[in-house]
């Protein structure tokens, strides 16, 4: 090194010494100048620059330096500091693992471990936890810094700050706390890692299950996992105390299971690790150390079909040490309770626990908190075996099974005794659980059993008392005798227990040798105490056997009877026994006894069938109903009901059970369908055909339960079974018919009952029946348009049943015009004559029938009178049927509302008032009744809003579903203006049905409330497709339509599909109405625009007719004036049909009764009548006249602009068609003077520009459309909303042959209003005749997405002739939406010339 450089690094040193760093940053810059590798100076101008806070040129030079020598520790100390400066802590974190080497190389163990405890601090302030594991590993003796470290001094705990380097030393010289830190990390980070890779696989498509993904992912960690290597460490460590290693050993023992269960069952690694893991368990097991989880696994491994086989040391050691856990909880309980069952045994004596609370509720408030323990499943299962608790023994041992299968699973080692243990509980419980319902279940568990252990006491046992109740007597006791044998003679119970069955199975057989076997067992019975049931038991079955054998052995059996009530005066066999003695042997029969002795027998078990068999009898017999039904429901729950003990969803209750009371089964099904609960008795009846498929009255039960219910298809599937089982019960046939009337196969319905019919002509059930079909079926056609044949119908249903033919002339009277007025003439007649005209004092004053008379019309009323009287004479004829009574005073209430409706006002009120009677009376007797409390809300809408709502409100409190309920208190607060309330009524009622008609009629009144008249119109054409009869929306949808026609402001568009529905609409509606004036003059007006004027004109003329008739009645002023616009219309009419003179006598008629007043809807009738008398008699060649009429219409105008403005203008178009240039002159200065005066008259424009286009006058077109030319847009599109100025500039200029001219001006429209699609087909049809096919294909194309069906016809056509591909596809399209348009089929034929010439 020079001189030179020596001194400036002097002086460079110096000047950082007195923190001078720009001179420092000069003097080793000149350094550098002069020696560009001059290390020294590369690290004095790095700190210089660092100090200057020139970051990035400092870490330049570091980073220089570190390439020149990068053994030398102090560039890289320089930027250690540029980086901890600058917080870039991993980097920094780099930098220190460089300089750690640099002294562990050099042998520096001081420094090396002040820079290793830098290191560490940085990494636990600023670093992730694996980065703080990997520093702290530094520390152990596998570390490359091991060997310098440990030749640092021991650490002086009296003195940690007498050196720098106190944590280090203290790691080196005991790293217990080390490992303690890194396993306490690892353990976090692992659980961390697995957690986070569960939830990100888990998403994944096709990926494993939740369980098998965490074995996947455990397998990935623990296999590479340090944790191990760690424990071990701290197990073999000098410095560990007993209870860290306790601790330590516990984990690894979980780390060791984890893994252990994790790994799949072809891995050979689970053998061994299985292997460690149970030396570890057996150790600690062995040695007594209180390590729960590790005693725990023990238990769950040790494959013993009993509890006292996993060692009654081992479990005595387990509950002292750990007397607090839940496990040991259960253990001392389990011991408890057993010593109670089996105090005999002396291992029990020694492991006597003493407990607070019964031991029972003790192992059941344990197992809640011990679901997924083997043991604790063993335990409760077999508790609940004892306690003869089998539908919880079931659910315990199943989910023991369960456990088993899991743990075979996980293991790969099998359990077989344990396995076999749940096996027997589940057989025994199944075996006993209401049997025989379970015993095919029961018995595959018990084959399983007896084929691993043939010698099996309880397999044996399960299987004979299975033969026992399939009556195979002698399998049953052969196997009971080989179950006596394996049992030693300590076994007193089940020894008894299996010969006394053995015994009993034997007499069953050879009565003589079942007696003395079973008093052989008596014998033994007899010295034990505490066996008084079992001794019951044996006695009775004793008498059993001597009545069997009849004759005088009975009283023997007798007294056997009496002597087991005497052991057990619980034991009900012997009471049901001693009924059948005292009923049938006893002399005299005592049946008083005899049904006290069944009574006791089934109140102490629901399962004596025999004595529940006989009372239901004798209640039946004595009409004891509610007796009778107790009985039956009690006897169906002693065999288990539905389920058979099991509830719905578990396992063993999937199956179907045979009943073993068929009986009460029938019964209950009876019972609720009386009661309406038709489900129920779906259910029961069901049940009751299992046990006899062939039971033709069952089936027609259930048929009728299905019938009820509403579910039809069934319904008659089971008559129909029941019709095959007894094809002569006409009963069946009945049922089918019924069911079909129900589900609307009114004509099927009929069939069948006519064939009953023809048998059985006098069957009043059946009458009735056919009555009501006929009624359904006329109701039917009336709301389908077949008035006629609805008319039959009725006519029809009327001879068979008074309440049917009140109900069908009810109906009737609907129909105002009849199509066969002899016919119901006859029908009226004869129910007249059977009621003989007479009216009860009920209605008396208030109602009389009209006298009929041969020469007047048969009304709607006369039909309805003999309704009402036909109503009234039922309730006199049927006024002891207290049933009935609710439902005749409800018809009669209705009937005679709707008399009063149609009457004069003046005896109203007291009517109404009768008809409100009938009504309170008729809920009186059944306030439940829905339609009763509709009814009355219908009664006083108008006139008593409050007690309507009351009655409406009831009405859905009863049923919150009935949608006429809704729908008419909607009504009621549409009617009284509360809009909001009205709404929330129809929305409900729509939800609740949405084919309801009434509900959308109310959305739209609402609609037309509020102003919204396009969804009015909307929700009136969804009302109308429906088909419930409401001929008042037909009525109101075609008015709306016909005024929507009307305001249309596109003149050119076609009208004919708005006014179409409203056409077939009508039609429908004047079957219905036949004579309402309104209706046939909308019907008219409508036909005038589809073009049928002939038939408007016959409309109108009946509406004439009608309102001529009903003003000579009244003389009502509105009814003269519907007359006076009937007239006016019906002339403009008959002026189209070039009828002249009876249109002019319909304009003078209406002139005549026009009132001079300045109303304005008079002043448009007057004008429009003089107008129209002016031009018929201009058709009729009468000039002057028309002159003189025209002049008085334009009087009459006035000073209304408006319809002065249109008087001039028909005026100028009749003076215009007159042909002579005078007249023409005067047409153009009638228009003239209408502009000047009324400039915005488009009407007077357009007419006048017309004139100049027809007399090609360039000068008269200017001056009538300069003015609204000159207009801003917006304005000239207010004034002339259908853009007529634009059509006849367009066709004016095509008229002189400018084309080009024509199409600048519409696409100068077009180009100001690119929305228009008419105006877009206008400028496309100009350029195809100028022959431009793409230039009118790019204007059409961005029609086609757009448009509706409507805007496609009309451009389908063009676009076929502008698109030279497709075109032909595009012609056919447009004929397909249009057949009856002949230019799609002139563009059809062109498209293909066109295309053959190609």
């Amino acid at each position: 090194m020079s001189s030179f450089a020596k001194s400036k690094l002097k002086a460079a040193r110096d000047a950082i010494g007195k923190k001078k760093y720009e001179q420092a940053r000069e003097a080793a810059a000149q350094v550098l100048d002069y020696e560009p590798d001059n290390y020294t100076a590369h690290v004095f101008l790095g700190l210089a620059l660092l100090e200057l806070g020139q970051h990035e040129k400092s870490e330049q030079l570091y980073r220089k330096a570190i390439e020149l020598k990068d053994d030398q520790v102090l560039a890289w100390q320089g930027i250690a500091k540029l980086y901890e400066q600058t917080h870039r802590w991993n980097d920094l974190a780099d930098t220190l693992e460089h300089i750690i080497q640099i002294f562990a190389k050099n042998d520096d163990a001081t420094k090396c471990a002040e820079t290793l405890q830098k290191f560490i601090d940085i990494r636990r302030d600023h670093g992730t936890r694996r980065e703080v594991i990997q520093a702290l590993f530094l520390y152990l003796p596998d570390s490359s810094l091991y060997p310098v470290l440990s030749s640092l001094p021991p650490p002086d705990p009296t003195n940690p700050t007498s050196t720098s380097i106190f944590p280090t030393q203290s790691a080196i010289h005991n790293s217990l706390a080390v490992y303690e830190e890194l396993i306490s990390l690892t353990e976090r980070e692992e659980e961390i890692f697995i957690k986070s890779e569960f939830d990100k696989r888990r998403t994944r498509l096709g990926g494993p299950k939740p369980e098998q993904l965490r074995k996947e992912i455990g397998i990935e960690v623990w296999h590479s996992s340090k944790l191990p290597a760690l424990y071990n460490d701290i197990l073999n460590h000098p410095s560990t105390s007993d209870e860290l290693r306790r601790a330590t050993e516990s984990k690894l023992i979980r780390y060791k299971q984890q893994l252990f269960l994790a790994l799949p069952s072809t891995d050979p690694e689970k053998r061994q690790v299985g292997m460690q893991l149970d030396e570890m368990v057996h150790g600690i097991v062995t040695i007594g150390i209180p390590d729960e989880f590790a005693w725990c696994m023990w238990f769950e491994g040790r494959d013993s079909d009993t509890v006292e086989g996993l060692g009654l040391a081992y479990l005595k050691q387990f509950i002292e040490l750990f007397p607090t856990s839940t496990l040991a909880l259960m253990l001392t309980g389990y011991f408890a309770y057993s010593k109670v069952t089996n105090d005999d045994e002396g291992s029990t004596e020694e492991l006597t626990f003493a407990v607070d609370s019964d031991p029972y509720d003790i192992i059941l408030d344990a197992f809640s908190a011990l679901p997924d323990s083997l043991l604790a499943n063993m335990i409760t299962a077999r508790v609940h075996l004892q306690e003869l608790e089998y539908t919880d023994a079931i659910k315990v041992a199943e989910s023991g099974l369960e456990l088993v299968r899991r743990y075979e699973s996980n293991t790969a080692r099998e359990l077989r005794e344990v396995r076999k243990a749940f096996h027997i509980i589940l057989a025994t419980s199944f075996v006993h659980l209401f049997p025989p319902k379970h015993h095919p279940r029961a018995l595959y568990f018990l084959n399983d059993i007896l084929k691993q252990d043939p010698t099996n006491v309880d397999g044996l046992m399960g299987k004979a008392y299975v033969f026992q109740h399939a009556e195979k007597w002698e399998e049953a006791e052969v196997l009971f005798a080989q179950a006596a044998k394996q049992l030693s003679d300590d076994d007193m119970d089940k020894g008894a227990e299996a010969k006394e069955e053995g015994a009993w199975c034997l007499s069953r057989m050879h009565a003589d040798a079942g007696v003395d076997a079973l008093k052989e067992v008596f014998e033994t019975l007899k010295d034990i105490e505490d066996r008084d049931i079992d001794k019951a038991r044996c006695l009775w079955r004793i008498g059993r056997c001597y009545w069997d054998l009849g004759g005088e052995s009975r009283e023997d059996a007798f007294k056997y009877f009496i002597t087991s009530l005497k052991h057990n005066r619980e034991y009900a066999p012997a009471y049901t026994s001693l009924g059948v003695y005292y009923s049938e042997h006893a002399s005299p029969p005592d049946p008083t006894r005899a049904s006290k002795c069944f009574q006791k027998a089934f109140e102490l078990d629901a399962r004596e069938a025999e004595a529940a068999r006989r009372l239901a009898e004798g209640f039946a017999d004595e009409r004891e109903r509610n007796l009778f039904e107790v009985v039956a429901r009690r006897t169906v729950d002693g065999e288990g009901g539905m389920g058979a003990g099991m509830e719905e969803g578990d396992g063993a209750a999937s199956g179907k059970y045979l009943p073993t009371n068929a009986w009460a089964w029938k019964a209950l099904g009876v019972v609720e369908l009386i009661r309406r609960n038709f489900a129920e008795s779906i259910k029961a009846f069901q049940v009751a055909l299992r046990a006899d498929v062939d039971d033709q009255l069952s089936w027609l039960r259930l048929g009728e339960a299905y019938s009820k219910a509403g579910r039809h298809v069934a319904a008659l599937r089971a008559p129909g079974r029941a019709h095959e089982l007894q094809p002569d019960d006409w009963m069946c046939t009945y049922f089918i018919g019924e069911v079909q009337r129900q589900s609307g196969r009114l004509a099927e319905a009929l069939v069948s009952l006519q064939s009953i019919l023809d048998v059985r002509p006098n069957e009043a059930g059946v009458l009735l029946s056919v009555a009501q079909a006929h009624l359904d079926l006329a109701r039917h056609e009336r709301f389908t348009g077949f008035v006629a044949r609805a008319e039959q119908s009725f006519i029809s249903c009327i001879d068979v049943m008074l309440k049917i033919s009140a109900d069908a002339l009810f109906e009737l009277s609907v129909i105002t015009v009849f199509a066969d007025e002899n016919n119901v003439r006859a029908a009226v007649t004869a129910v007249r004559e059977l009621i003989q005209d007479q009216i009860s004092a009920r209605l008396a004053g208030l109602f009389k029938l009209t006298p009929l008379s041969p020469d007047d019309p048969m009304t709607g009323l006369n039909v309805l009178e003999a309704a009402v009287a036909a109503y009234d004479y039922r309730i006199t004829v049927g006024s002891s049927e207290e049933v009935a009574l609710p439902s005749s005073l409800y018809d009669l209430a209705v009937a005679l509302h709707e008399w009063i409706l149609k009457r004069p006002s003046d005896i109203t009120q007291q009517a109404s008032e009768a008809a409100n009677s009938f009504l309170i009376q008729a809920l009186q007797k059944e306030p439940g009744n829905v339609r009763f409390w509709v009814a009355l809300g219908d009664l006083h809408f108008a006139q008593k809003p409050k007690l309507s709502q009351h009655a409406y409100i009831k009405a859905i409190e009863v049923d919150n579903k009935n949608v006429v309920a809704w729908t008419n208190i909607g009504l009621l607060y549409l009617y009284h203006n509360d809009i909001d309330l009205a709404t929330q009524a129809f929305t409900k009622a729509q939800t609740l049905d949405p084919d309801h008609t009434l509900a959308w009629i109310g959305q739209a009144l609402i609609a037309t409330a509020n102003g919204h008249e396009a969804d009015a119109r909307t929700l009136l054409e969804h009302a109308v497709s429906m088909t419930a009869d409401v001929p008042m929306a037909d009525l109101q949808f075609a008015l709306r339509v016909l005024s929507a026609v009307n305001d249309l402001n596109t003149v050119r568009a076609p009208n004919t599909e708005r006014l179409l529905p409203a056409f077939f609409v009508l039609g429908r509606y004047f079957q219905r109405c036949p004579a309402d004036a309104c209706g046939l003059h909308i019907f008219g007006l409508i036909c005038e625009h589809l073009g049928k004027l002939e038939q408007g004109v016959e409309y109108i003329s009946r509406a004439i007719t009608l309102l001529e008739a009903a003003y000579e009645e009244k003389e009502d002023p509105i009814v003269e004036r519907q007359f006076v616009i009937a007239h006016t219309n019906i002339a403009r009419l008959r002026l189209g049909l070039q009828d002249y003179e009876g249109s002019l006598a319909s304009f003078e008629t209406a002139l005549g009764l026009l009132p001079e007043d300045a109303e304005r809807e008079s002043q448009i009738l007057r004008v429009q009548a003089q107008y129209g008398s002016g031009l018929a008699s201009f058709k009729m060649g009468d000039l002057q006249a028309a002159m003189t009429a025209f002049q008085a219409a334009l009087e009459s105008a006035a000073d209304d602009h408006v319809l002065r403005g249109q008087v001039t203008v028909l005026l100028a178009q009749t003076m215009w068609a007159i042909r002579t240039p005078e007249f023409r002159e005067s047409a153009k200065g009638l228009l003239l003077d209408c502009i000047t005066s009324d400039p915005e008259n488009l009407m007077a424009i357009n007419t006048l520009a017309g004139m100049g286009i027809l007399t090609e006058d360039d000068g008269l077109v200017d001056a009538a459309l300069s003015e609204i030319l000159s207009l801003p847009i917006e304005q000239r599109h207010e004034l002339d909303p259908r853009r007529d100025v634009t059509y006849l500039l367009v066709q004016h200029y095509l008229g002189l042959g400018d084309s080009d001219r024509a199409i600048k001006i519409a696409q100068k429209a077009l180009h100001v209003e690119p929305s228009n699609l008419q105006m877009r087909r206008e400028v496309a049809s100009l350029l195809l005749r100028q022959g431009e096919r793409d230039a009118a294909s790019a204007i059409l194309a961005s029609v086609a997405p757009n448009q509706n069906v409507a805007e496609e016809k009309t451009t389908l056509a063009l676009s076929a002739l502008a698109q030279p591909i497709q075109s032909q596809r595009s012609a056919q399209k447009a004929i397909m939406l249009e057949p009856g348009q002949l230019r799609n089929w002139q563009t059809l034929a062109y498209v293909r010339a066109q295309e053959a010439l190609e």
